[in-house]
């Protein structure tokens, strides 16, 4: 594979803004070296102030789009953001594992960064229980560890790591799987991240970028790790070098976040900060 672009696949919906969803993650996927396909599970309409509706396409046709493109495409690794509703989740839970999937990255995407509702109540249990067995990674922020667990959501690095293991244990045990506890929700001029297999606990700390621009950067973020894991399997520790890798390219994205001028609410982060003139 390290010789070969792979070809990463996004299960999420669509953002008219282009900040977040699967245009952030096809963006992500092409900055980051691979070739992006996206299957489209909900739509809305929004932009860098909120969400204004959502529209969720029938679920045959969702089945339909996967299993014509898995029929055709060898897909690398397969990034799940948001899927709106329980059957939904669960359509999309039975073609992963039909399929299959290798690498699949689920960003449980329930709250946008508006404050908007992208995820009905009803399709959290559905996620746990039928999705989370075909993900090799699951990329919860504070708030969304917190409604999985069904506790209030870890306010210190110390309650992280034990809402780590926590999450850990909700993935099968008898395989490789990893939990991204994102802690950018603490206050501090320096945010914590926790990568845990069950087995390792790895502190990833960054500093805090002052800007109103992250719209998308948990889509971002999860695109990202999607499109490097096939690319880092050589590396000593393969799934930890392509989270360092990814976090780094996207703090460049933040901090350039400025360069654009998108919207006046929560601006999209730079997913081209490496390849575009300032």
């Amino acid at each position: 594979m390290s010789s070969t672009i792979p070809n990463a696949l996004t299960i999420a919906g669509v953002d008219p803004s282009g900040g977040a969803g699967i245009y952030a993650d096809l963006k992500a996927f092409s900055a980051l070296g691979a070739y992006g396909c996206g299957v489209v599970a909900a739509l809305t309409a929004q932009n860098t102030q909120g969400v204004a509706g959502v529209h969720v396409p029938p679920t045959d046709f969702l089945r339909l789009q996967i299993d014509t493109l898995f029929a055709d495409v060898a897909i690398h690794a397969t990034k799940i953001g948001m899927l709106g509703s329980a059957e939904v989740t669960a359509a999309v839970a039975d073609r992963l594992a039909h399929w299959q999937a290798a690498k699949v990255v689920l960003d449980p995407v329930m709250v946008a960064k508006s404050g908007d509702t992208l995820l009905a109540k009803s399709a959290i249990s559905m996620m746990r229980e039928a999705l989370f067995p075909q993900a090799f990674m699951i990329t919860p922020n504070l708030p969304e560890a917190g409604v999985l667990l069904e506790s209030r959501a870890p306010e210190t690095v110390k309650e992280m790591y034990r809402a780590a293991e926590r999450l850990r244990e909700l993935l099968p045990l008898s395989s490789e799987r990893w939990v991204l506890l994102k802690g950018g929700h603490l206050p501090g001029s320096e945010l914590t991240d926790l990568l845990f297999d069950g087995d390792r606990m790895i502190e990833l700390p960054a500093p805090r970028i002052d800007t109103k621009n992250t719209h998308g950067t948990g889509c971002t973020l999860s695109s990202a790790i999607a499109a490097l894991l096939p690319q880092r399997q050589h590396a000593l520790h393969p799934v930890e070098a392509a989270v360092r890798d990814a976090r780094q390219w996207l703090l460049g994205a933040i901090a350039r976040a400025g360069e654009l001028a998108v919207g006046s609410g929560h601006g999209p982060v730079h997913h081209f900060h490496a390849l575009w003139r300032k």
